[in-house]
C-alpha cells in the first residue's frame, strides 16, 4: 500500500467489488461503467471539514479544492487523488492518469446522485446489515495487514476510530444499492427482445463459449467411530497436559496441529471478529484471557485445544492445535466397494441414476438430484478451471453419459469419502447462440436493457439537480451528461 507522509487515508478500506467485463464488444453488455466504478471506488470518503486544505502526497504537496458539487455535497481533488492511488495499488489502472480520475469522477458523481435521491426517498439501512459489512471488511484487512496493531499503526488510528469512520462508507454504500435497486427492480426482458438483442451484437463479437461440464454425483461418507474421536480426544489432552507443564503451544502446533496454513505460524490465526469463526470455537476462546488455553472443543473441522493471545474489542487472536478424526480405512474401502457396485447396477439399466441418488447417496446435494453446484455462477455448468482438479482429471476421458468408478475424495468438512461422478452433458466450446446459450444471452440483454434504465435515469436526474464540474474536468469524456449546455 502506498503510504502518505503526513496522513495515512482511510480510504484504501472501501475497495469495493468490481463487476468485469462479460467480453470484448463494440456494445457493452454489462450494466455502465459508472455501475462498475461504483464499486471499485468508494461511494463516499471520510468526511473532510474544510474544502481547501494542503495534503502531502507521496509523490509531492497538492492543494486541495472542490472540483464538483451535487446538490449539498461536494467531491474534493483528494477524493480523486486517493481513489487513484487506490486503483494503481491494486493494478486497476487504465489509460492515462487523467483518464482515470475522469472515470473516477463520474463514479463518484453517480454516488453522490444517488445519495441524494436516498435523502429524498427517506430510505433507511439496516444497522445489523451495516454491522455485519464492517466486521466483514475489517476482518479482511486485518489479515491483510497481519494483525490489529499493524493497521493501527500504518492508518494512524485506532480500532473505534477505523470502525467509526467506516461505518458511514459502507452506510453510504448500502443506501446507493437501494437506489440503483430500484432504478433496475421492475426491468425485464422478453423473449423477442433477447432474440432481437442477439441479433445485434456484431457476428465477430459473439463471445466463445469455453467446454462446459453437468456432473452429478452419490456420495457415500463413512462415520467415524466412536473410538477414533476418543482416541484423538485423549491426544489432545496430552499435548494441552504437556503445554501447561512448560513446553511451547507453538511447537506443539507445529509438530502436531493438522491444520496445515496456522501450523506453519505455531497455530496462530489472526485476529477475527464475531460470527466469523465456528460458533463452538469462537465461544470457547471468548473465555479465554491471555495466555490461557482451552479444554478440547469440538467443531466441524475437527478437535481443537486453543490460546487464547490477545483481545481487542470484539476482535480476539488465538492459536490452536487441531485434530482430525480419521475415517478407518476398513470402512473406506467398504463405502468404495458400495459405490462400484451401484455404478454396475446404474450401466447395466438396473437402476435409474436419480434412484440410485435418492437411495445411496449422502452428500448435500442429494435433494437436488446430485447435481454438482458451481458456487461461482449457482448454475450447474462447470467450465474445466472452475473445476476440483481431481474431478477434472477423472471426467477427461469420459464421454456423456458415462459413470465413474469410485473415486476418493475430501467433503466440506475435511473429511474422507467416496463418491461416483456422472457425466450427464459436455457442451463442446462454441460461439454462443440461441438454441444452446438462451438463458446466458438472456442474462446479457437483461442487463444491456438495465444498462440503458441507468442511463436514462442518470441525464435526467443530472438535469433537474445542481451539478458544478470544476472547469480542469470539462475535457472529460463523461458517459453521462453531467455539465448543462449553456
Amino acid at each position: 500500500m502506498i503510504k502518505q507522509k503526513n496522513k495515512r487515508n482511510l480510504r484504501y478500506f472501501n475497495m469495493a467489488k468490481t463487476n468485469g467485463k462479460l467480453f470484448s464488444t463494440a456494445k457493452a453488455i454489462t450494466l455502465t461503467g459508472i455501475l462498475s466504478l461504483l464499486f471499485m471506488f468508494p461511494v463516499n470518503t471520510f468526511a473532510q471539514e474544510t474544502s481547501t486544505k494542503t495534503e502531502k502526497q507521496s509523490q509531492g504537496k497538492i492543494i486541495d479544492q472542490v472540483v464538483a458539487v451535487v446538490g449539498n455535497s461536494e467531491i474534493l481533488e483528494s477524493d480523486l487523488v486517493n481513489q487513484y492511488l487506490n486503483a494503481r495499488m491494486q493494478g486497476n489502472i487504465q489509460g492515462t492518469e487523467q483518464q482515470m480520475k475522469c472515470s473516477i469522477l463520474e463514479s463518484l458523481l453517480y454516488s453522490k446522485l444517488m445519495l441524494a435521491q436516498a435523502q429524498f426517498d427517506s430510505l433507511t439501512v439496516d444497522q445489523t446489515q451495516v454491522t455485519a459489512e464492517l466486521e466483514a471488511r475489517i476482518s479482511t484487512f486485518i489479515n491483510r495487514f497481519g494483525s490489529q496493531e499493524a493497521m493501527e499503526k500504518y492508518y494512524g488510528k485506532s480500532m473505534e476510530d477505523i470502525k467509526s469512520e467506516l461505518h458511514d462508507i459502507i452506510k453510504d454504500q448500502l443506501l446507493s444499492q437501494q437506489v440503483q435497486q430500484k432504478i433496475i427492480s421492475n426491468v425485464t426482458v422478453t423473449p423477442s427482445e433477447v432474440s432481437d438483442f442477439y441479433k445485434s451484437l456484431p457476428k465477430d463479437s459473439i463471445p466463445l463459449i469455453k467446454t462446459e461440464y453437468v456432473i452429478r454425483q452419490i456420495v457415500l461418507s463413512p462415520p467415524v467411530s466412536v473410538e477414533e474421536k476418543l482416541r484423538v480426544k485423549k491426544e489432545l489432552l496430552e499435548l494441552r497436559k504437556r503445554i501447561l507443564n512448560g513446553e511451547s503451544f507453538s511447537t506443539m502446533a507445529i509438530l502436531y496441529s493438522e491444520d496445515p496454513n496456522s501450523a506453519k505460524k505455531g497455530g496462530e490465526l489472526g485476529f477475527f471478529g464475531p460470527g466469523q469463526l465456528y460458533p463452538q470455537y469462537e465461544a470457547a476462546a471468548r473465555k479465554l484471557e491471555p495466555g490461557q488455553i482451552s479444554d478440547v472443543v469440538e467443531t466441524k473441522a475437527g478437535y481443537h485445544i486453543i490460546q487464547m493471545i490477545a483481545k481487542k474489542g470484539d476482535y480476539f487472536n488465538t492459536r490452536h492445535i487441531l485434530l482430525i478424526p480419521k475415517v478407518s480405512p476398513l470402512a473406506l474401502q467398504k463405502a468404495k466397494d458400495k459405490l462400484d457396485s451401484i455404478a454396475k447396477l446404474i450401466r447395466s439399466d438396473s437402476m435409474s441414476f436419480d434412484e440410485a441418488v435418492k437411495k445411496f447417496s449422502q452428500g448435500p446435494d442429494k435433494n437436488s438430484g446430485g447435481y454438482m453446484l458451481n458456487q461461482q455462477t449457482g448454475g450447474v455448468e462447470f467450465q474445466g478451471e472452475q473445476l476440483d482438479p481431481q474431478v477434472s482429471f477423472t471426467i477427461s476421458n469420459m464421454k456423456q453419459g458415462e459413470i465413474s468408478n469410485a473415486v476418493p475424495f475430501k467433503t466440506d468438512d475435511n473429511k474422507d469419502a467416496f463418491r461416483i461422478l456422472y457425466l450427464e452433458k459436455k457442451i463442446e466450446s462454441h460461439r454462443a447462440n440461441l438454441k444452446m446459450d438462451y438463458n446466458k444471452i438472456e442474462k446479457w440483454a437483461l442487463m444491456d436493457k438495465q444498462q440503458k434504465a441507468i442511463d436514462n435515469w442518470i441525464n435526467d436526474k443530472a438535469q433537474n439537480t445542481y451539478i458544478r464540474i470544476n472547469e480542469a474536468y470539462h475535457s472529460c469524456d463523461f458517459k453521462h451528461n453531467w455539465i448543462k449546455k449553456k
